[in-house]
């Protein structure tokens, strides 16, 4: 696994607020949380390999890509 490092993010209460929730549903933490979804986004958009992210996508799971 790839090493991990703290940096300090600030945030607008109501978008923590939705990750809050949104992680909760995902049974994640709010810091798994966003780092999915810069993940994903990074993934989505180029800026990094599929290898890089160490996690199969839900289209990979289904087969499509």
């Amino acid at each position: 696994m790839a090493a991990r490092k703290a940096y300090p993010l600030r945030l607008r209460e109501d978008i923590l607020e939705a990750v809050s929730k949104w992680a909760d549903d995902d049974l994640r933490s709010v810091n798994g949380q966003i780092e999915y979804l810069l993940r994903d986004a990074l993934w989505r958009s180029g800026r990094l390999k599929r290898s890089d992210t160490g996690e199969i996508t839900e289209a990979e799971a289904e087969g499509e890509t």
